[in-house]
């Protein structure tokens, strides 16, 4: 069973900074990519930021030059620092990871529970 935790999420001032983290844990053989969406009241779910394994990363314009993902493969955990942050940052966060569990085996999409992210003053 494989498990995808988040972490870092809560309430900032509008120009302030959070780290969110995402663990997976299982039987778990590789991890491909990981990414971090998020999802407004009234909204749909978005891509906030995706890595490859090779370290290859994408963002939504609205968070380039303002967020940063990262991972580290080793502890199979991916980062999203979260700098400038602005009021329409608030939503939930929820990471994504692309998984097999064995060797040959085609991989799918797990996701987090989500962490809340608010933004304002």
């Amino acid at each position: 069973q494989v498990k995808l935790v988040e972490s870092g999420g809560g309430l900032v001032q509008p120009g302030g900074s959070l780290r969110l983290s995402c663990a997976a844990s299982g039987n778990i053989f590789r991890i491909y990519t990981m990414a971090w969406y998020r999802q407004a009241p009234g909204k749909q779910r978005e891509l906030v930021a995706s890595i490859t394994r090779s370290i290859n990363t994408n963002y939504a314009d609205s968070v380039k030059g303002r967020f940063a993902i990262s991972r580290d493969n080793a502890e199979n955990t991916v980062y999203l620092q979260m700098n400038s942050l602005r009021p329409e940052d608030t939503a939930a966060y929820y990471c994504n990871a692309n998984i097999s569990l064995r060797l040959w085996d085609p991989s799918r999409a797990y996701w987090g529970q989500g962490t809340q992210v608010t933004v304002s003053s």
